[in-house]
């Protein structure tokens, strides 16, 4: 069984959630698996390290879940990217739209050094809306982006196109 089968085994799907029409993908079930949640783990390692990653930014919530152990994997930093008003020091802030409203996050002005090479991660890709806003937040900081990482992707909803524009190397393990 492929490490994306392994996965989507385990993917819960709610309906109606956020809203009405929204399949939600649940990947708290993965994490009742050491073993996997291990494999998941050394997967993205390896992209960070063919792209000579310097910097691992979570997203939050879900990209805290493995953007802290692959940064730990990596011997490589953590930087948090949260909800406007989360971050306890002095931050930027970017507003974007999502799919289903708009958002505000934030980082700490001091989370990224000029040139740094970072990993943007979080669970799931939809429509990039939030994983561009954590690009845009890496560069006004001097980072790079050196790449985009998700557990999930939800490929009908093109979010892979519009994070191309940013870097072309966008990674997915298991892609609806």
């Amino acid at each position: 069984m492929t490490l994306s089968e392994k996965i989507t085994a385990q993917i819960r799907d709610i309906a109606d959630f956020p809203k009405p029409g929204i399949i939600f993908k649940d990947i708290t079930p993965v994490l009742s698996h050491p073993k996997l949640v291990t494999e998941i783990v050394s997967w993205f390692v390896e992209k960070a390290k063919d792209d000579g990653i310097d910097v691992i930014v979570g997203v939050e919530s879900r990209g805290f879940l493995f953007g802290m152990m692959i940064a730990e994997k990596l011997g490589v930093p953590f930087v948090p990217v949260r909800k406007q008003g989360k971050l306890p020091y002095e931050t930027i802030k970017y507003s974007y739209d999502l799919e289903y409203g708009s958002a505000t996050m934030e980082i700490h002005k001091d989370a990224i050094k000029p040139n740094q090479k970072v990993m943007i991660h979080d669970d799931l890709l939809a429509t990039g809306g939030t994983a561009v806003a954590a690009a845009e937040l890496v560069k006004e900081l001097g980072g790079n982006v050196g790449n985009f990482s998700f557990l999930i992707e939800l490929g009908f909803l093109e979010g892979k196109k519009r994070l191309a524009k940013e870097n072309e190397a966008v990674y997915s393990i298991v892609t609806y």
